[in-house]
């Protein structure tokens, strides 16, 4: 993706907007010689400090033939996006489109042994499920583990983020409050998770 001076955000940036709850998102590798790529929408487990994703996908998912054959694969996470009609923004009227995007580039390995899918479950457990903490799985033991054969561990190793947050940043602080009132009016879709990164941008902007 194309990313402006402007639109850039940084890792301190990227990381709380993630750590907000954004954990849901779309999973691509290279495609095989005359096909496009391979896409898989996925739930995944960062972790910044060891520069590693988590996730784990059923065993005839066809992106993990695709990782076989390439390991470079790339996760998107995009959310707060809103479409700016062009009267919203001054001359000379155009329209544009609000998001935000982290893009993570990495490669990717395919865990296949039942000790190391079962660590990714439980990692990946003890994140979206803590309430019960009790619920975890062990190799040869309980109704979980008779479901890891079917199942595929992925660990990605993070090889580069790159960090977009587009919401007219090259405009002047005023026009960004006048389109934030318009989201505001009309409130609908992603309009308000739109205006709440619009404006924490602009207060980002000024105060720097």
């Amino acid at each position: 993706m194309l990313i402006r001076s402007w639109d850039r955000g940084d890792e301190a940036e990227w990381r709380a907007w993630l750590a907000e709850g954004r954990d849901f998102g779309l999973l691509a590798a290279n495609g095989g010689q005359g096909e496009g790529p391979v896409l898989v929408p996925t739930h995944f487990l960062l972790d910044a400090d060891r520069g590693e994703i988590l996730l784990h996908l059923a065993a005839p998912n066809p992106l993990l033939a695709a990782v076989r054959a390439d390991p470079h694969v790339t996760l998107a996470v995009t959310d707060g996006y809103a479409f700016a009609p062009g009267h919203w923004r001054g001359a000379p009227g155009t329209p544009t489109s609000y998001y935000a995007s982290v893009h993570f580039q990495c490669t990717a390995e395919i865990v296949e042994s039942a000790a190391g899918k079962a660590e990714i479950l439980n990692r990946q457990l003890a994140h979206f499920q803590p309430e019960t903490p009790d619920t975890r799985v062990v190799p040869g033991e309980g109704e979980f583990s008779r479901l890891l054969p079917g199942l595929r561990g992925l660990r990605l190793t993070v090889l580069q983020v790159r960090a977009k947050f587009k919401y007219d940043d090259k405009k002047p602080a005023d026009e960004q409050h006048a389109i934030a009132d318009r989201l505001a009016e009309r409130g609908g879709g992603q309009d308000t998770l739109a205006r709440t990164q619009l404006l924490r941008r602009n207060q980002r902007r000024t105060a720097g």
